[in-house]
């Protein structure tokens, strides 16, 4: 098979690991590329290109979170994963493990991780590489890895998410409400949040966000049922979309950019967590984004002339 073959075949494995370990799709991709340019370039005899390949990519991604770290340490306000749409590697014996892994509330888990542990935790634990694998890749001992693992499932083992395991019934609650949302439905939203669920939002310093997060069913129902409509009297519209292997939403300006995205956090029947990213930075890969500052100007002009 030839050089070019050999890597396209892997590319979505790779991607995936890269997104794992960085929570980021322009950063994964830049991951991948520079993989390729490594695999293009080496002329030794290679055994295994998928061994090679792997090792490159994690190694890559773990010296671009070192210094991704110290960024996020300075961000303003809540760091969210950039949102993906699909997850373009696809193993049906490990389904429930690549699902779990890419929701944002395990990506920010991860974050807890030190690089090290973050990347023999996906390669162990969401991909199911073997110890001897793991090593090579990230250059440690088998016995390092095994303990590098441990600490990773310690701190990873108190928050991991739960989520609702019937697919069909999140969705349907997920469309309940976004009806509830798109008619202001107070008392529908009411029905849907769980008693301590939180609203939450990335900008980043670059859109429009909450000055901090928005808890309870009460405060978080009033705010969605107030907003929305108004978003919708300038035209802003939404489509249901899975984010993250979650239930969300792309909202769109009325040129059809892209203004920001929701995704939504089920367990037992309830919604816990509202996310939204609308830091242009983390939405280019999805499409033009659109300028969230206008938008919120006329949303406040809404606001005024209904009193």
């Amino acid at each position: 098979m030839h050089k070019v073959e050999e890597f396209e075949e892997l590319r979505p494995l790779l991607f995936s690991i890269a997104y794992r370990i960085l929570g980021s799709v322009g950063e994964a991709e830049d991951a991948v590329q520079e993989t390729w340019l490594r695999f293009d370039a080496t002329t030794a005899r290679i055994a295994s290109a998928k061994a090679f390949l792997t090792t490159a990519v994690t190694r890559i991604s773990i010296d671009v979170l070192r210094s991704a770290r110290v960024r996020r340490e300075e961000y303003a306000g809540p760091w969210f994963p950039e949102p993906l749409l699909s997850d373009p590697y696809q193993d049906p014996a490990r389904s429930a493990e690549l699902a779990d892994s890419v929701s944002m509330a395990a990506l920010l888990l991860l974050e807890r991780l030190s690089p090290l542990e973050r990347s023999v935790f996906v390669l162990r634990e969401v991909f199911g590489f073997g110890f001897d694998e793991v090593a090579a890749a990230v250059g440690r001992s088998e016995a390092a890895c095994r303990q590098l693992l441990v600490r990773a499932r310690r701190h990873m083992r108190d928050g991991r998410p739960r989520f609702e395991a019937d697919r069909r019934e999140r969705q349907e609650l997920a469309t309940r409400f976004f009806d509830a949302l798109k008619d202001g439905d107070m008392a529908g939203l009411r029905k849907l949040l769980a008693a301590d669920v939180q609203l939450v939002g990335d900008g980043g310093g670059k859109a429009p966000q909450l000055a901090k997060a928005v808890s309870g069913t009460e405060n978080a129902a009033r705010l969605l049922a107030s907003v929305f409509p108004l978003m919708a009297r300038v035209d802003v519209t939404f489509e249901p979309q899975e984010i993250n292997g979650q239930p969300g939403a792309i909202f769109r300006d009325r040129d059809g950019k892209v203004l920001h995205i929701m995704a939504l956090d089920v367990l037992d029947g309830q919604i816990r967590t509202v996310r939204t990213v609308i830091n242009p930075d983390k939405l280019g890969h999805l499409g033009p984004v659109a300028d969230a500052w206008a938008v919120d100007r006329e949303v406040k002009q809404a606001r005024r002339r209904t009193g």
